[in-house]
């Protein structure tokens, strides 16, 4: 994505307020004032913030307690952890891992995001989870510890589990069955097809779609949203990634969740009212606000 790209212009406001469920301001240009601003004008009135590593997870909480309408989440992303014990700060990592890496590296910062975790404003445990597209078989196992130390926080915290998956569905969900899920779990992002949606469903799990479902080649991700229960369905922007038709390649933000909320209405056959109401409620569940 062109970082020297035109922002997109503003959709029309929805009439119903809804949720960006996940979003990286850190990542955005502007202040956070100005995202805000700009989101509430159009009606997306409250975003969760989400921590990638220790320098983001604690922007996230720190950004949390200063404005009421962000929440967040805190966790080592599943890149991140290869990362740290293979001991390479660079790519993904802004927080600085150790050169020496490690296990111990690791522990470190699973300690600290357990910390963060506790924090009231801290409403979920993520993104965390399996992604085996940036991260090869050598990762795989730091990955799966990471992972697993991530649900075993927010079950103990109590906090909702936000889940990246990426090219691993299969094990994600094989780690899920064997951990115990938390009572509140989201798949960000929703990357899978109907049939596993079908799986989540039977599971509770919340499925996030975000811009990319708007795409041309995205008919799996239009034919889950078409079968996953309204009550289970969140949306996200991902920002300032995943911007949707007909801006895809422009940078992304909070205010343009109009579009993909429009988007999702089209396939469900929903007037976009009801399902702004609905995605309003299931957020406002999934994150326990």
């Amino acid at each position: 994505m062109p970082s020297n790209a035109e922002a997109p212009p503003l959709p029309d406001p929805l009439r119903v307020p809804v949720a960006d469920s996940h979003t990286h301001l850190d990542m955005q240009s502007g202040t956070v004032e100005e995202g805000l601003a700009k989101a509430a004008s159009v009606g997306v009135t409250t975003v969760v913030q989400v921590g990638c590593d220790l320098k983001g997870s604690r922007w996230a909480a720190e950004t949390a307690s200063t404005y009421e309408a962000v929440h967040a989440t805190v966790a080592l992303h599943p890149n991140e952890a290869p990362r740290i014990v293979l001991g390479d700060p660079d790519g993904w990592s802004r927080q600085g891992a150790r050169e020496a890496g490690g296990e111990g590296a690791l522990d470190e910062a699973l300690a600290e995001i357990d910390r963060l975790a506790a924090l009231p404003q801290v409403k979920g445990v993520g993104e965390t989870g399996l992604d085996y597209f940036r991260t090869g078989p050598e990762g795989k196992a730091a990955q799966e510890r990471s992972f697993r130390a991530h649900i075993e926080i927010a079950k103990r915290h109590g906090k909702t589990l936000v889940i990246h998956d990426r090219d691993a569905h299969a094990d994600v969900l094989r780690v899920l069955k064997e951990e115990g899920a938390p009572e509140r779990t989201v798949f960000h992002c929703y990357s899978g097809d109907a049939a596993m949606a079908e799986v989540c469903a039977r599971a509770g799990y919340f499925m996030s779609f975000a811009g990319n479902m708007t795409f041309k080649n995205a008919q799996p991700l239009r034919d889950a949203l078409a079968v996953a229960p309204l009550d289970l369905v969140l949306v996200e922007t991902d920002a300032p990634f995943l911007t949707p038709v007909p801006y895809r390649g422009r940078p992304n933000a909070p205010y343009l969740v109009p579009v993909t909320v429009r988007a999702m209405a089209a396939v469900r056959g929903l007037d976009e009212d009801a399902l702004a109401t609905a995605i309003a409620s299931n957020t406002a569940r999934a994150f326990d606000y």
